[in-house]
């Protein structure tokens, strides 16, 4: 009797729910309504010197789906996006496109550059300056400290430019793998993630690695090997080696010379063409010869 009594009160609900709607009149337009953002001339002149050319999209709108949310941070200020996305292109984008050519960069190059304000501190005493992600997409952070390392070559290197270099380096090993004997080296000696430690942030050099950071594993290790030999001069560099010993400076020239034949055989780059390049670029970041400012479009 009860489950006769619940089918009737079902059915009689359905019933009436039929009718009540068989007599309304839908609504053509939608109650989602997907946030607009107006385009910015920075926003034109993306679009003309990043996307058409390169199809790359840079994103300087913070973008809760693009950032970790394991760190604090904010969006990046207007102005210092503009400058860095100017930055990017002249000594990174350009210097590629000079010496491996165009199409190399257009290929290879990262679809996606994402900035935000502030950079990502650990509670180790280190800090991300940024990511790469499945070699499609390079993180950026620290946008609006820009302005107060504008003045220096290595400031700009130290926190912007060698982190580019570095993640690209990761793209291209992905897309390409290096001789695994680079790994083997120096395989004894890593440190994992005790790079930042006492252990590891003295002798490096005598042990075989360029950077600190190289300490952590072998991908690492030939990432900061590039992107430190194309973002100093060859003086630096040979500061560098003669403080290392002939133990440390012989490691790292072994390593190096692997860096050296990878790049001219799998992707026809002449590590020093390229430095050269990168410098001369950076010098005139630096010393005011091109405009960080200026969003026309010829």
């Amino acid at each position: 009797m009860k489950k006769y009594l619940l089918f009737i009160f079902l059915f009689v609900a359905a019933g009436m729910t039929l009718s009540s709607c068989s007599d309304d009149k839908l609504n053509g337009e939608s109650v989602i309504n997907p946030e607009q953002k107006k385009q910015t001339p920075f926003d034109k002149w993306l679009k003309v010197n990043y996307v058409e050319p390169y199809n790359i999209e840079f994103l300087w709108r913070y973008d809760d789906k693009e950032t970790d949310h394991n760190y604090y941070n904010i969006p990046a200020d207007y102005n210092a996006a503009i400058k860095l996305a100017h930055i990017v292109k002249y000594t990174c984008i350009e210097a590629y496109d000079r010496v491996a050519g165009i199409n190399f960069t257009r290929q290879y190059f990262p679809k996606m550059l994402y900035t935000t304000g502030e950079f990502e501190y650990n509670n180790n005493n280190t800090i991300i300056l940024g990511t790469a992600e499945g070699g499609k997409k390079i993180y950026l952070a620290g946008t609006n400290h820009l302005d107060k390392f504008l003045g220096s070559v290595e400031n700009l290197n130290t926190y912007y430019l060698k982190t580019i270099h570095h993640e690209f380096m990761h793209i291209l090993n992905q897309t390409k793998p290096y001789d695994t004997a680079y790994d083997q080296i120096t395989g004894s000696t890593y440190l994992s993630d005790d790079w930042s430690g006492k252990s590891g942030a003295t002798g490096y050099l005598k042990r075989g690695y360029i950077t600190a950071y190289s300490q952590k594993e072998g991908r690492e290790d030939i990432a900061e090997m590039l992107s430190t030999y194309v973002t100093n001069p060859q003086s630096w560099w040979d500061t560098q080696m003669a403080a290392a010993g002939t133990e440390g400076a012989a490691l790292i020239q072994k390593k190096l010379d692997i860096v050296r034949t990878y790049m001219k055989t799998e992707w026809n780059v002449d590590i020093d063409v390229l430095r050269k390049e990168i410098l001369r670029r950076e010098g005139d970041v630096v010393n005011g010869s091109i405009s960080l400012t200026d969003l026309s479009i010829n």
